[in-house]
């Protein structure tokens, strides 16, 4: 047999072009920013872009989710705000969205 065989190396070749994509998109992305000239209006823009991005990404699971993973959420981002610490947070909202759910 020629080639790959994509029954058994199918899944990694898929593996290894998302990764490269990933590198190439991003790589280029930095190599992209280091043309522009940073103005204090971007500096700010860019400043605010990773909390637009987590609202956008925890949005809509609130909004499909309901009651349980809204409160889940707001219990998660109280206690990163009070311990900073991520894996306290996800476990805390883990469990307060298991709770409500087991108890609605």
């Amino acid at each position: 047999m020629s080639g790959i065989d994509l029954d058994r190396y199918g899944v990694w070749v898929a593996i290894a072009a998302m990764a490269a994509v990933t590198f190439l998109i991003r790589a280029g992305g930095f190599w992209l920013m280091g043309h522009v000239p940073l103005t204090p209006r971007l500096r700010r823009m860019l400043e605010v872009l990773p909390g637009a991005v987590v609202v956008a990404t925890v949005l809509p699971i609130v909004v499909r989710g309901g009651l349980a993973s809204g409160v889940a959420i707001a219990c998660a981002v109280l206690i990163m705000a009070l311990r900073r610490n991520d894996l306290l947070a996800v476990f805390c909202g883990l469990a307060i969205a298991a709770a409500l759910r087991a108890a609605l």
